[in-house]
């Protein structure tokens, strides 16, 4: 797995791509991205379950569905969500200019938008950057893309996969972007924001690559939680071109399980660079929940903690008390008996059946909870079942940010 920051050339045999400035965000840079197949491709996509959905997610979900897609236009700087009808009209105008500057069928393009909600999109700069972006397609301009989708992102977020499939060797790579108003809760279709786009030149059918975002998703940005909101606007998209020309892989291809674990790796990898850029964020903290009664209370518990403010402001001020996380998983709904419980911070025990004992390890588990990165586990003793969580911590610049920041 490569996961790096700097802009090392990404190539995606028959995808193009273009990212351009149309003057829709303020600090004058890059806003509309267009990512193109030179080929219909097969495709797989996910979008938010909140009830009210940005305009392109209503078009993404009518196009995605199908199965087919050949482009993806965005802008970023404006959400387009709350928008109405202009808004829709809007999603679609968008999707009709790349359509007719690159002679494709209009119902293989899908929109997506970040940004302010409540806002029209400018429609002249809107025309104008589309336009322009669909004229400029590359093959190396896969990081201005990038660009293109990013709001208040403090650096870009994209991975890669290597594969070798019948003896050829296929690219994966994806792209994210998300810092605030994260707490994906994605359903795949037909069911700031978080955006992410993975495209392949490996040959996979549209029911291998649903199976595999069904898979991926619980794993990667599903569990993962900045600030507990659900954007209007989180989409996940998933294309293969198939121009590498390897035997396609169904889900009972015997290929396919190392599709899905490439998949899975790229997705969890780029989820993780959302939580590690959540705003303001200074921590990172995977909680593990073990031994529930149920899958269902395992994600309660792990929910609970990770959308905790109070759980949150101790991961950002160190503390190693565990009375607000054994608080949060008694309100969370689970079913467990509180005299069994037992919660690490790494391999610092700080409660044992029950009973708090911080005090025992204060040393050892004060200095874990000042690592950039710690696992805290859960052990109801109740079950089997488990369940995972990425969770950023609370900071004070978390606040002054938002309370400034009109999203």
């Amino acid at each position: 797995m490569k996961i790096d920051v700097s802009p090392i050339p990404i190539r995606i045999p028959g995808f193009r791509f273009a990212g351009v400035k149309a003057g829709i965000k303020e600090s004058r840079k890059r806003d509309i991205a267009v990512i193109y197949s030179e080929v219909p491709a097969n495709a797989a996509a996910a979008f938010t379950t909140n009830q009210v959905k940005a305009a392109p997610v209503l078009i993404g979900l009518e196009r995605a569905g199908r199965g087919r897609l050949q482009a993806i236009v965005v802008n970023s700087g404006n959400a387009n969500a709350y928008t109405g009808r202009t808004g829709v009209t809007m999603a679609r105008r968008m999707c009709r200019i790349v359509a007719d500057e690159l002679g494709i069928d209009e119902e293989l393009v899908i929109p997506s938008s970040t940004g302010r909600i409540g806002v029209q999109l400018p429609k002249r700069k809107i025309e104008a950057g589309v336009r322009a972006a669909a004229r400029g397609l590359s093959i190396g301009a896969f990081h201005e893309a990038l660009e293109g989708i990013m709001t208040t992102d403090a650096f870009p977020k994209f991975a890669t996969e290597g594969l070798m499939l019948d003896g050829r060797e296929v690219v994966i790579a994806g792209m994210t972007k998300g810092a605030g108003m994260i707490a994906p809760h994605m359903q795949l279709a037909p069911h700031a924001t978080n955006l992410t786009y993975v495209m392949t030149d490996a040959a996979v059918s549209a029911p291998a690559l649903r199976q595999a975002l069904r898979i991926a998703l619980p794993q990667s940005f599903n569990a993962i939680v900045v600030d507990g909101d659900t954007s209007t606007n989180d989409t996940a998209v998933l294309l293969a071109n198939g121009v590498a020309g390897n035997r396609v892989i169904t889900p009972s291809s015997a290929a396919f399980p190392r599709l899905c674990g490439a998949m899975t790796r790229l997705l969890h990898a780029l989820a993780r660079m959302v939580v590690k850029d959540g705003e303001g964020a200074t921590k990172v903290v995977d909680i593990r929940v073990r031994g529930a009664r149920s899958t269902r209370d395992a994600e309660r518990v792990a929910d609970t903690v990770a959308r905790s403010p109070l759980c949150k402001a101790a991961f950002y001020g160190a503390d190693p008390y565990s009375g607000r996380i054994v608080c949060a998983a008694g309100y969370s709904g689970a079913r467990f008996d509180p005299q069994k419980l037992d919660v690490w911070l790494d391999d610092v025990q700080v409660v044992r059946r029950g009973e708090e004992i911080v005090h025992r390890v204060e040393k050892r588990a004060a200095a874990v909870a000042r690592q950039p990165e710690f696992t805290l586990t859960i052990h109801l003793r109740a079950g089997a079942a488990t369940a995972f969580r990425m969770a950023s911590d609370l900071s004070v610049d978390y606040v002054r940010f938002n309370s400034d920041y009109r999203t």
